[in-house]
């Protein structure tokens, strides 16, 4: 079992930045892949970044350029470091982690920006 606490969640005004934080705990030397996904209000979920364990990166088109993935092993931690904000990219951002069977999810932290 992994577990994973999204944090840093906010208001925040167009053109701005945040930081979104994931702490992973439990089995976590067994994750081979972790990414940031979003969901907008009456929309479906979608892929913002993928990272797996040797470092591969899948960006969504509507964030490259915007959006940096990064983790920190010795720390079990996942970072997304988000600028330029848009209006467009508010959501609930959750973490997950997958494994190869199984998949793992946050609890979500809400990023609104505001025009």
């Amino acid at each position: 079992q992994v577990q994973l606490v999204e944090s840093g969640g906010g208001l925040v005004q167009a053109g701005g930045s945040l930081r979104l934080s994931c702490a992973a705990s439990g089995s976590v030397h067994a994750i081979n892949s972790m990414g940031w996904y979003r969901q907008a209000p009456g929309k479906q979920r979608e892929l913002v970044i993928v990272i797996t364990r040797d470092g591969n990166t899948n960006y969504a088109d509507s964030v490259k350029g915007r959006f940096t993935i990064s983790r920190d092993n010795a720390k079990n931690m996942l970072y997304l470091q988000m600028v330029s904000l848009k209006p467009e990219d508010t959501a609930v951002y959750y973490c997950k982690g997958s494994d190869g069977l199984f998949e793992y999810w946050g609890q979500g932290t809400q990023v609104t920006v505001s025009s």
